[in-house]
């Protein structure tokens, strides 16, 4: 099975998404700063990586996890269906792919801290904002990860979209929670 975690970057929440599965950052507990930032692409892609897969490793199953960024278009996931179903159609058996959004927990934390280190550069701004928004996030990463597991494991399916919207952090209560 390959399983794709994708987000507008592919370097904040899919990173995040891809650690958890593999168990390379904490399970029972919010990562600290210094494990947010020793995940291997954590803030470290440019906009070059946008388009690209980017492989992480083998899961306990021996299942391949990778990252995509997607940019402002969600139809690279649809035209990576597609051609999945393409190959399918010319008799190209290929293993069952589940294509998992993780845009939806990104706080507005994240938003403002990706906009001030990734495109600005400024990531005595960036930096601090990144981690609180991914600690604040946390929760939400582990239920995707779990869900796309699940949807993975009962799935009669080849491939599978997941788009997440019930895990879509309100950025208005946030703002207001603080």
């Amino acid at each position: 099975m390959i399983y794709i975690y994708n987000c507008y970057a592919g370097t904040h929440s899919s990173a995040l998404c891809a650690a958890y599965h593999l168990n390379k950052i904490p399970n029972d507990r919010i990562p600290t700063k210094e494990e947010i930032l020793g995940i291997d692409i954590f803030n470290k892609l440019t906009s070059k990586s946008i388009g690209k897969l980017i492989y992480h490793g083998m899961d306990e199953e021996d299942n391949q996890v990778f990252t995509l960024g997607r940019g402002l278009s969600h139809k690279m996931i649809t035209a990576i269906s597609e051609l999945l179903l393409l190959l399918e159609g010319k008799g190209y058996e290929h293993e069952k792919v589940i294509c998992s959004n993780a845009s939806p927990t990104v706080p507005l934390e994240m938003t403002f801290g990706g906009l001030f280190s990734h495109k600005m550069h400024i990531d005595f701004v960036g930096i601090p904002l990144l981690v609180k928004g991914a600690q604040r996030t946390y929760p939400n990463i582990s239920k995707l990860v779990k869900k796309t597991k699940q949807v993975a494991k009962n799935s009669t399916n080849s491939i599978e979209v997941l788009e997440n919207k019930e895990l879509e952090v309100s950025k208005i209560s946030n703002i207001i929670s603080r």
